[in-house]
């Protein structure tokens, strides 16, 4: 049988603050992109380009539009993050917002533009490879 949840328990309380730590910590990590968008979206082109995960005939243009993506994450509504990312929620248990974002956007985007010949490797491969750029950058 299901627990219920009463409003006034000790429980709701809780969970309530360990819902608001998570959608803080989200917004601290969304907002940290602004301070570090030209190391970050370096480390990540490069790291794919290094790893064999995308191939291309221009990483500057690669880095151009990781760089646009970032910035985007930024300006977007939660909504519409949580809208791109819905596809790629499973792949890891507590996946780093930053790192699921710009996962489905190498994966569903950057497939699509002119410079990138492919894009190999599991989602997993690609979400690891890019959570570990973001990790030395922004908070968990």
């Amino acid at each position: 049988m299901a627990k219920v949840f009463r409003p006034s328990s000790r429980e709701a309380m809780i969970l309530s603050k360990i819902e608001s730590s998570k959608e803080y910590a989200r917004k601290k990590a969304i907002s940290g992109v602004r301070d570090c968008l030209e190391p970050l979206s370096n480390a990540i082109a490069m790291k794919l380009v290094e790893n064999s995960l995308v191939e291309t005939t221009n990483k500057n243009s690669l880095e151009e539009q990781i760089k646009k993506s970032l910035d985007k994450l930024g300006h977007t509504e939660d909504f519409d993050i949580d809208y791109q990312t819905a596809p790629f929620r499973d792949i890891v248990s507590n996946p780093h917002v930053v790192s699921i974002y710009v996962t489905a956007f190498v994966i569903e985007k950057l497939i699509n533009h002119k410079d990138v010949i492919d894009i190999f490797g599991s989602d997993e491969d690609i979400y690891y490879c890019i959570n570990k750029q973001v990790i030395k950058f922004l908070p968990q």
